[in-house]
């Protein structure tokens, strides 16, 4: 496949006239090399415009090709793990006329959505999910005595992930029409790591047993009288010709599986003479086939991991339009070797996101301190648990998403005994166009239904590294630091920073409005606005927003009027706990909260904080909205 490195505004003669996907199967496969071409000129036109998951889309166009030639979906099921490689069979279903709108407010999603189509089966966005959900899936069609197929496609990374071999273990054990294709790129969005990584390299080592058992079927298929009969005897004694090549069987036949393999990804014959033949087996089948991340761009096949997930970027450069100054997570990263290099007592782990959570730095500086455990949040929090009971003092970085995962071990390995652990977790509140599944709109919710928790929400830097200090050297118990994805943008007054609160008070005023993290920007700019508008309240912005100490509560006590702004779910926030301290304490004023109470869709995060009415407007107005009720400024 050549190489991409420019637009190319030549009209779409495939997309833009095949009746998809049906019409996929009457290429030729020349046809549907051209095909493959046009595809990868749209998804880089369109990621370059909107941002989103490139590297992964481009590795998989041949296969998504194939899968659309060799079964017929929506009646044959495809799960895609993650979803964020989904976006060659959301062009191929129907929805290319759509697709500049990826990602956009009201547009197509970036991942899987049943409500967007017939041919999306489940919502997915995070790892490790797809075999399980095929497993369910293929033993509900079962059930219905439905004898189509169920396809998991799932990538060597998602692999790293413990939910995955539940679903193979107890996928394998059934006769239902599954089949699971590994993609083998050798990349999460990090470089994978571990045993299962050299496991595969081991496989792909071995594709002579592929290609020559496939040649001697060619041959004695040709060789009259006896060819056919050949073929079945080389057949039924594949075991022994596959310990010849391989010296054992793979790990996924143990479990049950027929396992084909290794194909090439982007062999579009190949790849459908494989599928075919998994098609007749009638039982679980996994097939691995090799891809290269990025395939048909070379910024992206040089560089999988920046394109992973990126935002808008220049098509003849490959360059991101954004650049510049660092962020949270660089600011953190950055810090945390600064840390380091004092003590060498400090260790970081993450979760396969060296990059995305800024242990870059951490893990070139101290190569022999720094832990990527794979796709494996469960584990990271364990074994980060684990070293800190002996002595170290292990940093976890990770998504605020993704923590969802590890909810018993924070419970069970680090609460319960008490330990030390610190946690920063990045990409805090509302993230933009990735959506519903990776918003970090819970971590709050449910880590203070966990004893022995502290939580910072740093609103700037300085802050942060402030918040860090403290939960490394003075905090002993599990420590959260949270903190946005992206730049601060942090105008107010910072010479009163510290990790507890910052009480604003002026003129005397029986008003008070609280919030924390990033969204003080906003209310501290509303609060501008407010006093040139005679409207005189007080400001109370948190560090510390878990526990809540008693001086907090006391300074609340003292006003009338309460608002709570909180970027974090409605029900098990700062905000709530706050109103249930205020009732044991007896207050009676007037107690507002705004914090969202569902699911955000995807858009702009200014436009997401808007829906939410934390942006600035949005807070003024309804600042000003108390002061008209209350009569103390006129209704114009």
């Amino acid at each position: 496949m050549d190489n991409i490195n420019e637009k190319n505004n030549t009209a779409m003669r495939y997309l833009s006239t095949l009746n998809l996907p049906n019409d996929v199967k009457k290429l030729t496969f020349e046809q549907c090399q051209d095909l493959c071409k046009e595809i990868r000129t749209t998804l880089i036109d369109t990621v370059s415009k909107n941002g989103g998951h490139l590297a992964s889309n481009l590795g998989t166009v041949e296969l998504t090709v194939a899968l659309h030639r060799i079964f017929e979906s929506p009646k044959d099921k495809f799960i895609w793990d993650v979803g964020h490689q989904c976006y060659t069979h959301k062009i191929l279903t129907g929805r290319y006329n759509k697709f500049s709108s990826l990602r956009k407010e009201n547009g197509i999603s970036g991942f899987p959505k049943p409500k967007e189509s017939e041919h999306d089966i489940f919502i997915s966005g995070h790892s490790s999910t797809a075999i399980s959900v095929a497993n369910g899936v293929a033993e509900a069609m079962r059930l219905q005595g439905d004898e189509h197929h169920t396809i998991a496609i799932i990538g060597d990374g998602a692999m790293t992930g413990g939910l995955a071999y539940e679903g193979l273990n107890n996928a394998g054990k059934t006769n239902n029409n599954i089949i699971v294709i590994l993609n083998d790129n050798t990349m999460s969005i990090s470089k994978n790591v571990g045993s299962l990584a050299k496991y595969l390299s081991i496989l792909r080592s071995t594709e002579s047993y592929v290609k020559t058992k496939k040649a001697v079927e060619k041959k004695l298929n040709n060789t009259p009288v006896i060819g056919k009969h050949a073929v079945k005897i080389l057949k039924s004694s594949k075991d022994a010709l596959r310990d010849t090549m391989f010296h054992s069987i793979t790990m996924f036949e143990y479990l049950g599986f027929i396992y084909l393999g290794p194909v090439d990804g982007h062999n579009i014959e190949e790849l459908e003479e494989v599928l075919l033949a998994a098609k007749t087996y009638r039982r679980p089948v996994f097939i691995h086939i090799k891809t290269t991340k990025g395939k048909g761009y070379l910024p992206s096949e040089k560089n999988p991991g920046e394109f992973h997930g990126i935002s808008k970027f220049n098509i003849e450069t490959g360059n991101p339009e954004i650049s510049g100054s660092d962020t949270y997570s660089d600011v953190f990263g950055k810090e945390l070797v600064d840390m380091a290099q004092k003590d060498n007592s400090i260790c970081a782990v993450t979760a396969a996101m060296e990059h995305g959570t800024g242990l870059h730095y951490f893990s070139r500086t101290f190569p022999d301190r720094y832990y990527d455990v794979g796709i494996a949040e469960q584990h990271a929090v364990t074994f980060a648990a684990a070293l800190s009971s002996q002595g170290k003092l292990p940093v976890f970085a990770v998504y605020s998403s993704f923590l969802q995962r590890a909810y018993d071990q924070l419970l069970h390995d680090v609460s319960i005994p008490n330990i030390h652990l610190v946690i920063a977790i990045d990409r805090a509140g509302v993230v933009g166009e990735d959506g519903e599944t990776h918003h970090g709109m819970f971590d709050v919710s449910f880590l203070t239904s966990i004893p022995n928790t502290k939580i910072y929400s740093p609103s700037c830097y300085d802050e942060l590294k402030l918040c860090m200090k403290k939960a490394m050297y003075q905090d002993k118990e599990l420590v959260c630091v949270r903190y946005p994805r992206g730049r601060e943008n942090a105008t107010f007054d910072k010479t009163n920073l510290n990790t507890d609160y910052t009480h604003i008070s002026g003129n005397k005023t029986d008003t008070l409005v609280i919030t924390y993290g990033r969204i003080y920007e906003n209310l501290y700019n509303s609060y501008i606005k407010a006093k040139k508008n005679n409207m005189n309240y007080d400001i109370l912005k948190l560090t510390c927003i878990f526990p809540l100490s008693n001086m907090i509560i006391e300074i609340c006590k003292s006003y009338d009027n309460i608002i709570f702004f909180e970027e974090s779910y409605y029900y098990g926030g700062i905000s709530q706990i706050l109103g249930d301290i205020l009732i044991q304490n007896n207050y009676h004023g007037n107690y507002q909260r705004v914090a969202p109470k569902s699911f955000i869709s995807q858009a702009s995060i200014p436009a997401q904080l808007e829906h939410m009415g934390l942006s600035e407007s949005k807070m003024f107005e309804k600042i000003e909205q108390n002061f008209k009720r209350r009569g103390q400024i006129k209704c114009v």
